[in-house]
């Protein structure tokens, strides 16, 4: 914030005004509505023609009363002399020299020969309308064309807002951000104090250079974001462009990119100099990956519009001067892709990496965005903050939104803690469904749900449960809910182990009470058997392959790279790897499969209720399971460990 004792700087001129389009062209609208008129009014002054008939006209021609014609389709046009203009006018008219006649229907050919013989002059045939409406008729069309090009040219510039017509392709497109109409501030941005202290500094710097130049520090060129989607990298964009007093340019990284190769170059050129000239300025580029990703690699990430924009953008960035005072701030959330030219120092010096927020900070995010809405004495947005791992910062603007919607569609005054449970729910298991399910389905529904369950519920390492369901939420037929007890950034081998005996503990429930198993356990096994292999291949979790790092299970964003890259292990060890994951998933579908046969009582008891009750929160389940005899388990329960959400 600025100093209220510190006098405000002079306000530059905006050197990118909006154009005044629909009065651009007024003047020349105007000159040729009045050059019209001046014509209409010169054909209203024209004299009058006196109509004769044809056996008339004749006589004055042998008479020698007639002066010229103009011999046409239709009629005869011309000019008498004086004595014929006189013979032919009425007493209370003036008399007029021209004439008109019709020409009979049939020809006369003693016309021309009477003509030549008392030396009529004989003009060539023309229309017969003035010169004026001559000249309208030959270039309306053109003004017609004219004036829909200059509209449609005008419009044009109107919608691009940027001073550029339709043929400008040229010109940057970055809108210019005005301090005075921003409304985020660094104080909206909660859950990144880190960054924002980054963030400031660059800031500070921006505003007094010379505090820095003076001990003879420089400021970096540019700043990279990274992070997660939805972690405020381009909220925390808004709140620089809130908070700085420079000039402020923003724009996506896809819309320097055209059909013709070398807009999006001529783009980043004019985007720089119009930076340079307002300078000290700040420039944002987000989404950077559309144009930063690797040059040559391969199909997928290989363009040459997309290169040449790259290749200008480094030769500008190593173009700033040290007196420029132009920073460039750039966002993404795939930085592995970017280009190794991109990310060396005197580019893009300082990167800013934004996590998904932790409970404190998820805690200060909710209450950034709960500060608008209406909360009832029994919400507790640290609770909810301990509820919501892995939430992201957008993910809890959407809870609190969500929460907001619920409370009014079901006309409440305030939002109460029912509402946010209702809201985290939509958000993690998905909008309920109204699907009718056949008895025998929605049993095995019941007992695959309540084997994942159970074996949360006994597993020392899983996650503690929160619910079960045989409700219909999004794409799955049922769905059982665990919460981590805190945020989680390494996983150790047991609790891997046993995460996976929880994915298996509904085909393994399937399995016990049917003897066959059903395709509701297909995404389940997807994701226990990718755990496995980066276990085995990333993670050196297995004593026969032992500990190497392996590319195995990496999402590759280019096919060409992927192609390309030799290959890290032979046949051989490839044959080892695939017999390693098939052993460990079929020795962990025995210990959960023999655990399930051993609680079988407990397994069949969650099973009736939740047919009754369709949902069981973690306290019934906890209820259900005490009173049922203790079977031989093979692990410790962690009954003591389930976390209180009452």
């Amino acid at each position: 914030m600025t100093d209220p004792q510190r006098p405000e700087p002079p306000q530059k001129p905006d050197t990118n005004p909006q154009p005044a389009i629909p009065n651009q062209y007024s003047f020349l609208w105007l000159s040729a509505a009045i050059f019209l008129m001046v014509l209409w009014m010169q054909g209203a002054n024209q004299p009058q023609q006196q109509e004769v008939a044809y056996s008339d006209f004749k006589e004055a021609v042998t008479a020698g009363q007639v002066s010229e014609v103009t011999l046409r389709q239709e009629d005869i046009q011309g000019n008498f002399t004086e004595s014929g203009a006189a013979r032919f006018s009425a007493a209370s008219e003036p008399s007029s020299t021209r004439f008109i006649t019709l020409r009979p229907q049939t020809d006369d050919p003693a016309l021309l020969p009477l003509l030549e013989e008392h030396g009529v002059t004989i003009q060539g045939a023309r229309s017969g309308r003035p010169w004026w409406q001559e000249l309208i008729l030959g270039f309306l069309p053109w003004i017609l064309f004219l004036a829909l090009m200059f509209w449609f040219w005008g419009n044009a510039q109107k919608r691009i807002g940027q001073g550029g017509g339709v043929l400008d392709f040229s010109r940057s497109k970055a809108r210019r951000a005005r301090k005075e109409t921003s409304t985020v501030t660094l104080d909206d941005v909660a859950g990144v104090e880190s960054a924002k202290r980054e963030i400031a500094e660059i800031i500070d710097f921006l505003k007094t250079p010379e505090k820095y130049q003076r001990l003879g520090a420089i400021m970096p060129k540019g700043i990279l974001l990274v992070g997660p989607p939805g972690t405020g990298k381009t909220l925390l964009a808004r709140a620089i462009a809130g908070e700085a007093e420079v000039p402020f340019f923003s724009i996506s990284a896809s819309e320097f990119i055209e059909m013709f190769v070398g807009v999006g170059a001529a783009r980043v050129r004019d985007m720089f100099k119009e930076a340079r000239k307002d300078a000290p300025a700040l420039i944002f580029i987000d989404e950077l990956d559309a144009v930063g990703r690797s040059r040559g690699a391969g199909l997928g990430g290989g363009h040459d519009e997309r290169e040449q924009t790259l290749n200008q953008i480094l030769t500008e960035m190593d173009g700033f001067e040290a007196h420029e005072n132009v920073l460039v701030l750039a966002a993404t959330n795939r930085p592995d892709v970017l280009d190794t030219a991109l990310l060396r120092p005197g580019r893009f010096d300082r990167k800013i990496t934004l996590e998904r927020p932790h409970k404190e900070a998820r805690a200060a995010i909710l209450k950034v965005h709960a500060r608008k809405v209406p909360l009832s004495d029994d919400v507790d947005l640290d609770q909810i903050a301990t509820r919501t791992i892995g939430f992201s910062g957008a993910d809890l603007h959407n809870l609190v939104n969500e929460a907001a919607l619920t409370a009014a569609r079901e006309g409440l005054d305030e939002v109460n803690t029912r509402c946010f449970e209702i809201a985290r729910d939509r958000i993690i298991l998905g909008e309920t469904r109204e699907a009718q399910l056949p008895p025998q389905e929605r049993e095995a529904v019941a007992y695959h749900e309540c084997g994942h369950a159970l074996m949360a519920y006994y597993m020392p390492n899983a996650d503690p449960l929160t619910k079960v369901t045989i409700i219909p939420h999004g794409m799955a037929m049922g769905v059982t809910e665990q919460t981590p007890r805190d945020d989680h950034y390494t996983y150790t081998e047991s609790y891997l182990k046993d995460r996976i005996k929880v994915m298996l503990g509904g085909r393994c429930a399937e399995k016990l009470v049917y003897g066959e198993v059903s395709t509701g356990a297909q995404n389940d096994l997807k994701e226990a058997t990718t755990l496995v292999r980066r276990m085995i291949g990333q993670w050196g979790m297995s004593e026969k392959i032992g500990p190497m790092g392996l590319n195995i299970g990496e999402e590759h964003v280019f096919l060409g790279r992927e192609m390309g890259q030799p290959r890290e292990f032979s046949e051989k060890m490839a044959e080892l790897i695939d017999a390693e994951i098939q052993s460990q998933l079929l020795s962990l579908e025995k210990a959960t499969l023999d655990f399930l046969a051993s609680h079988r009582e407990q397994l069949e008891a969650l099973a009736k209720t939740v047919l009754k009750q369709e949902t069981l929160s973690a306290e019934e389940i906890r209820d259900i399971l005490e009173q049922m005899p203790k079977a031989p388990e093979p692990s410790k329960p962690i009954k003591s460990d389930l976390p209180d959400h009452g």
